[in-house]
Formats: C-alpha cells, structure tokens, sequence
C-alpha cells in the first residue's frame, strides 16, 4: 500500500532516474559471481535506489525486475517470486536505507563509506533472512529444501558476506560518490519523496 501510495504521488523528474536504477539493478542482478560449494550470489542494487530516491522506489523497481526476471529468463521462478520481493525489494533496501541515514545522521559518517556499509548490511540481511525461509522449509514441506536452518543460514550469510556483500558496498559507494560529484541536485530528491513514506 504504501509503495503504491509513494508511486502515486511520483514526480516527473523522478521517473527517468527511477527508470535508469531499475535498469540498472536487472544488469547488475544478471552477473552471478562463483560460492565456494557449487552455488552464486549476486548484487541487487537495492540500496542505491533507496538513497536516491526513497524504500518504497527500491521495492516498486526491484519487483518489476524480479518479475521479468522469473517470466523471461527463469531467474528466481514464480514459485519464490513473493519471498525474493520480500528480501531483495523490502528487507535489503530498507536495512540499507536505514543503516545508511543512521550512520549519516547520528555517527555522522561521510554518505559514501555510509552507502557502502547501508549496502553491505542490507544484502547480507537479505540473505540471512532467505537462509532462514529455506530453512524451515523442511518443517513446511519435506522433501522440497532438505537442509535445515543450521546448514541454510551460515550457507546464504556466508556466501554474501565474503562475494555479493563487498560488491554491493563497493557498487554502491561509487555511484554515490559520483552521483554526489556530478548530480549533487539528485539528492535533493529525497526531500521529494519523503512526501510518500
């Protein structure tokens, strides 16, 4: 309700960076990066849109992207289509956000190395939390996920605190910096979009 709430209420001069992060978050989400174990992790972009524009852009992008995603390149699938929205589109941009404005405003960190740790939080909580929905799967329907939350949520926070976590908070960093040095005015959006949350 409320991302809708904040779509409804979208300024036309938010629409073309909302488009380019969207954009953005499919390309980066497409490159999988090797796990010791015989599985991937990858980036999701999340945070960036979250701090230029708002959470709630962060949701509404990354759930049109998961969809085409699941629909066009068998991506996550259809059948986890509602717990990937839920940690890539709610969990992770909103503990990065989060993270991110707690650092700014009350450690008074820089907002560069502020992004990338808002970042790096935010995707390794994502994926604790989906270590622990593939963990008590066996509690919900034996035979679909076998591993137990022991096995599950090491394996899933692990894998991104050591491969997916340091990209996104690199990623992420950069294109706050640079955005901050050649689009200073982009930040002012997030005044805009507070109108929304």
């Amino acid at each position: 309700y409320k991302a809708a709430k904040w779509l409804k209420n979208i300024k036309p001069n938010q629409v073309p960076l909302l488009g380019v992060l969207t954009a953005f978050s499919f390309l980066v989400m497409m490159y999988n990066m090797p796990v010791p174990g015989g599985t991937t992790a990858h980036m999701v972009g999340g945070t960036i849109i979250a701090i230029l524009i708002s959470p709630w852009a962060a949701t509404i992008s990354l759930t049109i992207v998961l969809l085409i995603e699941a629909l066009f390149f068998g991506d996550g699938g259809i059948t986890t289509y509602a717990a990937n929205v839920f940690n890539m589109g709610v969990v992770l941009p909103f503990v990065g956000y989060y993270t991110y404005r707690f650092l700014t405003r009350r450690v008074k960190l820089n907002e560069i190395t502020s992004a990338g740790i808002g970042a790096y939080a935010g995707i390794v909580t994502a994926a604790t939390v989906a270590g622990i929905e593939l963990g008590i799967q066996p509690y919900i329907q034996p035979g679909y996920c076998p591993y137990p939350l022991s096995v599950s949520v090491p394996a899933m926070a692990i894998a991104h605190l050591v491969t997916a976590g340091p990209a996104e908070a690199v990623v992420t960093a950069v294109v706050v910096w640079y955005v901050k040095k050649s689009r200073p005015d982009l930040f002012g959006m997030r005044t805009i979009a507070k109108a929304g949350r």
